[in-house]
């Protein structure tokens, strides 16, 4: 059926005839469906999305990319808030059919199709008592949070998912299928631990594995006026803590549920999401404990539970469609004057999904140079999100607002540098700062293997010489 421009008939039927996977064109009822990612105030027109069978499906749509001077974007889980994985006119390479998972429990890896969320690679690994480190939403797609460098409730221990990255399978710009690994293709090894989308499609990661079954977790929550005095309990707590603990400090609205009580459903709190790698009873001694130095919670509810269970918690309360508007910090330091910030803007959180987190990266992340890899926020001890949600379309001019004045108030105190996966769009001035000394040799290696900036729907990272 005829397809509007960008594309005459003919290159669509080119590329229908190379592909086992569907094609997928605005005349078609799946088109829809196709088009929408996870953020629900991006509402981009793709002129055709390729839902890649294999692998040959990937390479046949980038040739085709390049040789007709097509715009691509490439779609894992969608997640991505500014809408990185889809875009307008262009053509979306989607690769959420493949999603196979393959354990390797003797040697300790798992190989993950470029398609996979976390929430399958948890099911698969889970039944051997093992688990690697990502982030705290099971939809998430897996190639988007690891190619931006991925924490998550395991960081403090076992680092950054690129740091567990042991080999990927990428399709560069010129159509070829690669391995990268510290010794083939080392360079692109490099670029892809932290540097996004700017250098291939890859298809396989394959990924170190860490014996993690149970964990004792959940969320310990204060009242919101005490948010400036628990940041800076928290701050001296988690200098000191051993690697086995983890916990995010949170700004939140109470969601009504069977988990918090009746009286604080829609009350406005801060907190912290504790998640410990050892017993009921070293976490008893290493949070719990400790807690109550600080003062009695509002409510408190740490328990034993499978790894996957704490990994999807958040799913039901941030299901697909919603509208995102995020920005973030590398942290360093929490010093008063933003502890003071922190409070104001969690006293004026604008709807009931709005959160503030700040994730602990401090621990296994910090023994790696800030040189190894192209993640370059190797001395943060937190990456912060400022999360700006809404159910509802007339709610995005407050969530925006709130997220930006947010991260606007606490940049003279934290700097300007942030974890990619937490930008928008129009960040790239904070991507350059992000990368550092870093940045010169993305854009060297950007120019060897994508000179012509065809992977460029990403935080994206020009070639230079």
């Amino acid at each position: 059926m005829p397809l509007e421009r960008p594309f005459p008939d003919q290159h669509v039927d080119e590329l229908d005839a190379w592909l086992r996977g569907p094609l997928i064109l605005p005349t078609d009822e799946a088109y829809d469906e196709a088009r929408t990612v996870y953020n629900g105030m991006i509402d981009k027109r793709p002129a055709a999305v390729v839902a890649a069978a294999d692998v040959a499906d990937v390479m046949a749509t980038v040739d085709f990319c390049r040789e007709h001077d097509v715009l691509l974007a490439i779609r894992g889980g969608g997640h991505n808030g500014p809408g990185l994985g889809t875009c307008d006119d262009g053509l979306v390479l989607d690769l959420s059919p493949m999603r196979g998972v393959r354990v390797d429990p003797g040697e300790g890896v798992v190989d993950v199709q470029g398609g996979c969320t976390w929430g399958d690679v948890d099911h698969a690994t889970h039944g051997f008592g093992l688990a690697t480190p990502s982030g705290i939403i099971s939809t998430t797609g897996v190639g988007g949070l690891t190619l931006g460098g991925g924490h998550g409730y395991l960081t403090r221990k076992y680092g950054l998912t690129v740091d567990n990255l042991i080999s990927a399978d990428v399709v560069l710009a010129d159509g070829r299928l690669v391995t990268t690994d510290e010794h083939r293709h080392p360079d692109l090894f490099w670029a892809i631990r932290g540097g996004g989308g700017n250098f291939g499609v890859v298809t396989n990661f394959r990924l170190r594995l860490h014996p993690v079954d149970t964990v004792v977790a959940g969320p310990t929550v204060w009242p919101v006026d005490r948010t400036a005095e628990l940041v800076r309990w928290y701050d001296d707590f988690m200098a000191r803590a051993d690697r086995d603990v983890y916990g995010f400090f949170m700004t939140l609205t109470v969601p009504p549920g069977p988990r918090f009580p009746e009286e604080l459903h829609g009350e406005k709190v801060c907190g912290v999401l504790w998640c410990h790698l050892g017993s009921p009873e070293q976490a008893r001694a290493d949070i719990l404990e400790p807690v109550q130095e600080f003062g009695e919670p509002s409510f408190s509810h740490v328990e034993p539970m499978p790894y996957p269970a704490l990994q999807s918690a958040f799913d039901g309360l941030y299901p697909p469609g919603l509208h995102w508007y995020w920005k973030g910090h590398s942290v360093s330091e929490l010093r008063d004057e933003a502890a003071e910030i922190i409070q104001e803007y969690g006293e004026r959180l604008p709807t009931g999904l709005c959160t503030m987190h700040l994730y602990p990266v401090d621990g296994a992340p910090n023994d790696i140079p800030p040189e190894a890899t192209a993640y370059r926020q190797r001395n943060a001890r937190w990456s912060q999100v400022f999360a700006g949600v809404a159910r509802d379309a007339e709610d995005i001019e407050k969530i925006r607002a709130w997220s930006r004045g947010h991260w606007q108030a606490l940049t003279p105190h934290v700097g300007e540098t942030a974890y990619i996966n937490f930008l928008m769009a129009d960040d790239d001035e904070v991507v350059r700062a992000t990368y550092g000394d870093n940045y010169d040799r993305l854009q060297r290696i950007k120019a060897e293997y994508d000179p012509t900036n065809l992977f460029r729907v990403n935080q994206n990272i020009p070639a230079g010489g």
